[in-house]
């Protein structure tokens, strides 16, 4: 017999697949985020800095001599190494300590391209304060930089 029969007569019960959900999930606090930059700037982006200063220009006023050079020198590496983390782990030091990770809308891991908008993003929102203090203006508490990018820095359990 068919399938249809089966199922019309009811010797077997069909039922129609749900939708696949999104499981729970949180994204995480304003406090969080900004404690873990604060991790991260000390943990990464200062032994950048202090490795340019004095080894690579050989001075700070070396350093202010060639300032455009030296923040070249110093954003390079950090591009890298936060893109490299943020690519295999979903989370930089600072991120894990507080139990952040980087994900897609999809919960899925982001993209090179994605990860690299959300940077250089999040630097430019310096220049402009308006896309970090975009968040507290907003119930799901993004950012510009992850609206723009499609990420979502949600909260998972340490």
């Amino acid at each position: 017999m068919s399938r249809w029969r089966d199922v019309k007569q009811g010797r077997k019960n069909e039922t129609v697949p749900k939708e696949k959900s999104l499981p729970d999930f949180t994204i995480s606090p304003i406090l969080d985020r900004f404690k873990a930059f604060i991790t991260d700037t000390f943990m990464i982006l200062m032994p950048i800095m202090y490795f340019v200063f004095y080894i690579i220009m050989g001075s700070r006023e070396e350093f202010a001599e060639h300032m455009l050079q030296g923040w070249f020198y110093i954003f390079i590496p950090h591009f890298l190494i936060v893109i490299l983390f943020y690519m295999y782990k979903g989370q930089t030091p600072g991120y894990k300590q507080y139990g952040i990770k980087i994900v897609t809308s999809t919960l899925e891991k982001p993209t090179f391209l994605q990860l690299s908008l959300r940077y250089i993003l999040f630097g430019l929102s310096f220049f402009f304060p308006a896309g970090l203090l975009f968040c507290f203006m907003r119930k799901d508490k993004k950012n510009m930089h992850d609206i723009l990018s499609g990420t979502i820095p949600i909260h998972i359990e340490k």
